[in-house]
């Protein structure tokens, strides 16, 4: 088939790398321009050069709504348009263009967790799963129907760039086996269940300052879902910003006031965590690893060198 590619980052570079080492025919690929956005600076590998260098040619564009990329589309008279990590929203009129509609590439396991970082919020939720569906898009966005869905297991030490590199290694083979069945003729794909839709937002700043009143299961998850070379959670010591790079569930309970640096527990420095703190019912957060603010990474038991004193989300 010929095939108009819409893709940006590692997850579109991927996709695009197996779409060109397939039957298919790529006529043409859209890219975003690159950003200094926190979270779309890593996992960068470029689109359009992987594109050049096949002779493919490239359009960037933020939105894809203007009357010249319209007028290439039609130009290119695909077949089916595959859409992998496009960030803004793509009209009817484009992704209703070609014969075969639009096969967008999304990595969760839809309907739960559209839109965007999923792998994050999945991490942070605790999910038992994460993984990458095929679906064919509608005016609803991550909404249409499924064609093929493929999960890999969490692990219970697993973090974000863990589970990027095993959803990464789906993205090429669910799109062209995906094609295959579109090709096929086939047309009774899977409805997506409505009722149990979520849809999340773009990671900022403030969804990784860490909160003490979480508890220590969940802020093990934060740290671990903000993994290198994700921005790392970060909390404040003495007015400074001080980043959590390593942390661990305690294995003593501990008691008192969120945030209290408390107690040395094997590497381990234990933070006091939890909305029931006081009870002392609760485990602590032992962090490992930290980050200062001029960039000095080092072991949590040598940069505390006295207990006492709290963390704060602010200076």
């Amino acid at each position: 088939m010929r095939v108009v590619m819409f893709g940006y980052q590692t997850w579109g570079h991927r996709t695009l790398r197996a779409l060109l080492d397939s039957e298919h025919d790529v006529v043409l690929v859209v890219t975003h321009p690159a950003s200094e956005h926190a979270y779309e600076k890593i996992w960068s590998d470029s689109v359009a050069e992987l594109a050049e260098a096949h002779g493919v040619p490239v359009v960037t564009r933020n939105r894809p709504d203007d009357e010249e990329l319209y007028a290439r589309l039609k130009e290119a008279d695909p077949d089916v348009i595959v859409a992998t990590n496009w960030r803004t929203l793509i009209p009817p009129r484009i992704f209703q263009l070609p014969r075969h509609g639009t096969l967008n590439v999304h990595d969760s396991l839809l309907p739960k967790y559209a839109g965007f970082s999923p792998l994050i919020w999945a991490l942070l939720n605790g999910e038992p799963e994460v993984g990458v569906t095929a679906h064919l898009m509608d005016e609803r966005l991550d909404a249409g129907d499924i064609v093929l869905q493929r999960s890999v297991p969490v692990g219970p030490r697993d973090t974000t760039t863990d589970l990027f590199h095993r959803t990464l290694a789906l993205f090429g083979p669910i799109t062209v086996d995906g094609l295959a069945e579109i090709a096929s003729g086939r047309t009774d794909f899977t409805p997506q269940d409505r009722s149990a839709a979520t849809f999340f937002h773009k990671r900022a700043e403030e969804d990784i300052r860490i909160d003490w009143h979480w508890t220590a299961e969940e802020l093990d998850r934060l740290v671990r879902a903000q993994s290198a070379p994700y921005p790392a959670a970060f909390t404040h010591h003495r007015g400074r910003r001080l980043e959590i790079l390593a942390a661990r569930v305690s294995e003593q309970r501990y008691g008192g006031t969120p945030g209290r640096i408390f107690y040395r527990e094997g590497d381990g420095v234990v933070i006091v965590v939890g909305p029931d703190a006081r009870s002392g019912r609760a485990h602590g957060l032992a962090v490992t690893r930290v980050r200062t603010e001029d960039g000095r990474e080092l072991p949590a038991a040598e940069y505390f060198t006295t207990m006492g004193g709290y963390l704060t989300e602010r200076p």
